[in-house]
């Protein structure tokens, strides 16, 4: 059985989607969710399921905390589901190549520190680009930077704004990034 940590420091749509879609899985299984933030919502569905989920924020305390509640609870891989925040080096150096996140661009282009949900699709339409997508991506010590995994493309129409495009990316994020990590991690 394949253990998994999401992490999420937003409204938790594709963590709900994975635990959805893992909960009956023979081999993944979501051990337990970090927020960074409140989120009622996805801890409701955490207890209905019988998934560990931890609310605290991310300091330096906590940070060490989670990284020993992951490790207690047998953790193999961290998925970052909309999750903000930098990983620190010892993640990086317990869960080498077995941290995983999905990036709302394709990247190298519009990632980065401050890259992230509208500021990302903003930037894609004033720039012009005629592609936008998602990338999903090993975690490294720099912000969008990990070895490409995967990457699912849309076209950006010049009618599109920001939030049509926000639309656009959403949905190759339901189609796509949770069969991602699940061939991710049994393919390994």
């Amino acid at each position: 059985m394949n253990t998994i940590a999401i992490f999420i420091s937003g409204e938790g749509s594709n963590a709900t989607r994975m635990l959805r879609e893992f909960q009956n899985s023979p081999d993944l299984k979501v051990q337990l969710v970090y927020s960074s933030k409140p989120n009622s919502g996805v801890e409701e569905l955490c207890e209905k399921l019988g998934v560990s989920f931890v609310h605290l924020p991310w300091d330096e305390g906590s940070k060490l905390h989670l990284l020993e509640l992951c490790q207690k609870n047998g953790v193999q891989w961290i998925v970052l589901a909309g999750f903000l925040k930098l990983i620190p080096n010892a993640f990086l150096a317990t869960y080498s190549k077995k941290i995983i996140n999905i990036h709302p661009s394709l990247l190298p282009k519009f990632g980065g520190k401050g890259m992230y949900g509208m500021h990302v699709h903003k930037a894609v339409v004033e720039s012009g680009a005629q592609n936008s997508g998602i990338t999903i991506h090993y975690v490294d010590g720099a912000y969008d930077q990990g070895q490409i995994i995967q990457q699912f493309s849309v076209a950006v129409l010049k009618e599109d704004t920001p939030e049509l495009l926000f639309g656009k990316v959403r949905l190759l994020e339901k189609k796509h990034f949770t069969k991602t990590v699940a061939e991710v991690i049994l393919n390994q």
